[in-house]
């Protein structure tokens, strides 16, 4: 990073600065006023970098998508099945926010006041663990995958922040689900059924 750095490059610093105050202030003036002081940020350029609530969220989101990438590549994926690999993708995000759950409690109630900001970050952070698994079709089955697993992920993280013991278990059942519905659809349609099922699989591999 520069001495002089962009707005880009300062708001994932400054969310992952602002975690331990949000749980506190929420995503407020106050959290990021703290969270600059402890990055060593000059204020006026977190007031600019994160204007508003919604940005600071996105902001955050995004940091948390990356630091989900960078311990997905520091595993052995491609060992894995596909359905080990989108287990092990859901299971990694929330694994890394274990000590952030009021934050992202905090961070979901400005996502409900922002629906539109809501779809975008659940579609970008399910596209980051199909692409952490390996996929990269370009057709339908782009958007249906991570459609499903949107919602796989969605109810998992409501699993997550009021069990703290059991959503793993709740993660397999909701994987088992989809794989059953795509098992039960293609014995209807009469067409073979591919395995893993087409919500864990029709991946086209790049070449290696």
């Amino acid at each position: 990073m520069t001495d002089d750095p962009t707005l880009d490059e300062l708001r994932p610093r400054l969310a992952a600065a602002m975690v331990p105050h949000v749980a506190f202030d929420g995503w407020s003036a106050v959290a990021l006023l703290a969270g600059a002081r402890d990055a060593g940020i000059d204020a006026d350029l977190a007031r600019l970098a994160l204007p508003t609530p919604t940005a600071m969220v996105e902001a955050y989101l995004a940091w948390a998508d990356t630091r989900m990438i960078d311990a997905l590549a520091a595993l052995d994926l491609p060992a894995m099945k596909i359905r080990a690999r989108i287990r092990t993708a859901v299971a990694t995000r929330l694994r890394l926010a274990d000590d952030e759950r009021e934050t992202v409690r905090r961070t979901l109630g400005v996502l409900a006041l922002s629906p539109g900001l809501a779809a975008r970050s659940v579609w970008r952070t399910t596209d980051a663990m199909w692409r952490a698994a390996g996929d990269t079709a370009t057709d339908f089955n782009h958007y249906s995958k991570r459609l499903t697993l949107g919602a796989v992920y969605s109810s998992t993280l409501l699993a997550w922040l009021d069990d703290y013991e059991g959503w793993e278990a709740f993660l397999d059942r909701r994987i088992d689900g989809v794989m059953a519905f795509e098992k039960a659809k293609a014995r209807v349609s009469g067409l073979p059924f591919p395995s893993p099922a087409r919500f864990l699989g029709r991946l086209r591999y790049p070449a290696l």
